[in-house]
């Protein structure tokens, strides 16, 4: 991917302020966090006064409602980069000489091969399970409609995007079975009543875990294939019947969080443009804080609450601002200050982002095993058993790294 040069310079140069995003964005999931959440949790189990470990802990974990951390970053993060590159990607492939309709059969493609590879990557053992919440299947649903917005303006892009997120809100709050009983909770869909008396006070009931309009449809979907596979001994497959998403995760998320890779796709185009960078600048950040800005106050209002995993229309403009200031910042530092060559740790994981995604939803823990193999059964225990989570974390998230680096060195790029 190249895109049009700073006044001054040569011609083709890499955005590398993008890379550098991925790939802080696919060295904190690799690293699984440095593994700072669990040792977190270790240090508050001696010292729950903790002021230091307690903001630690939160920032490394998914918030279990409302709110956001760092953690929920990762993946508004990820679609709003594959928005962004697409303003590039394309572009480079029209200057190849590629027709519109061959671009929308690859567009289409990659769709089909993101969403199996989601649900590749999340089937348990020897199950096949057809769930959609993956962030490579929730990319895939909705990459092809995405295309399809390619190029046709702010105002159109804007328009949609606008659409979708109030046609969102109305098919939850209009929805006329959503809610719990907070006080018996719902042990049928994994909500304990204690958790929701807890997580789900003051909170509009058609914006409850597991007992909204998503929940329902993905009752209805993911019913028609249940999970099913083989098991050592048996004969024929076993079929399990869906009920409910531990985590809240819905199949619907698609539906936002297009709007999370539009916005991505708006400010890649934006820089493409030929406005000045301290132009190009100044309106990432104006995005960034009205984002902000806009989501905080549907969230405090009870209009839409911040919930990352039901992806409600607050969280898809507070996530993105918070996207939009990343880049601002690295935009700003790497490619208008040249900055560029503390990077490079950087840009040779955000340069094969898939393959060590994929390393590491396969890989970590036979890594661990064989790094435990290898260098001895207290490998991960040479700063002490508190901090044998962070030193897990990090040697298995390096020799994710070093195959990263190899790739890099040989110019292998998988690309899909």
């Amino acid at each position: 991917m190249s895109v049009d040069s700073p006044a001054g310079s040569k011609k083709n140069v890499r955005l590398l302020s993008l890379d550098a995003y991925r790939g802080l964005i696919m060295i904190s999931l690799a690293f699984h966090g440095f593994g700072i959440a669990q040792t977190a949790a270790l240090k508050l189990a001696e010292n729950p006064e903790s002021g230091v470990w307690s903001f630690l802990k939160y920032q490394m974990s998914h918030v279990e409602w409302l709110g956001c951390s760092y953690w929920d970053l990762i993946q508004p993060s990820f679609m709003f980069m594959v928005g962004l590159s697409m303003a590039y990607s394309y572009v480079k492939r029209q200057r190849e000489g590629h027709s519109y309709q061959r671009m929308l059969g690859h567009a289409f493609v990659r769709s089909l091969i993101l969403v199996a590879l989601g649900i590749f990557l999340t089937s348990p053992g020897p199950l096949t399970r057809w769930w959609f919440t993956n962030v490579l299947a929730q990319i895939g649903l909705g990459y092809t409609i995405l295309f399809l917005l390619w190029g046709r303006g702010i105002k159109t892009q804007s328009i949609v995007a606008g659409g979708v997120l109030v046609g969102t809100w109305l098919m939850f709050v209009l929805y006329p079975s959503a809610g719990l009983d907070l006080e018996r909770g719902g042990p049928d869909v994994s909500v304990s009543s204690t958790w929701a008396q807890e997580y789900l006070v003051d909170v509009d009931p058609s914006w409850h875990k597991n007992a909204n309009v998503a929940h329902a449809f993905d009752g209805w979907l993911l019913n028609l294939m249940p999970e099913s596979g083989m098991f050592s001994g048996e004969d024929s497959p076993t079929r399990s019947e869906f009920t409910a998403n531990p985590g809240g995760y819905q199949t619907l998320n698609f539906i936002p969080s297009l709007v999370t890779m539009l916005f991505g796709l708006m400010i890649g185009e934006l820089l493409k443009s030929k406005r000045t960078e301290s132009e190009k600048l100044k309106l990432i950040l104006a995005a960034g804080v009205s984002g902000l800005v806009f989501g905080w106050l549907l969230g405090v209002t009870g209009i839409s609450p911040i919930v990352k995993r039901i992806w409600t229309p607050s969280w898809t403009l507070f996530s993105t601002g918070l996207c939009c200031l990343i880049l601002a910042s690295l935009y700003w530092v790497i490619d208008i200050k040249g900055c560029r060559r503390w990077t490079f740790p950087l840009v040779v994981v955000g340069m094969n982002s898939i393959a060590i995604y994929v390393m590491d939803m396969l890989l970590k823990p036979w890594m661990g095993k064989t790094l435990k193999t290898h260098l001895g059964d207290q490998v991960f225990q040479v700063a002490g058993p508190v901090y044998a989570p962070m030193a897990q974390a990090i040697l298995i998230g390096l020799s994710f790294w070093m195959v990263c680096w190899w790739m890099y060195r040989q110019k292998l790029f998988v690309r899909i």
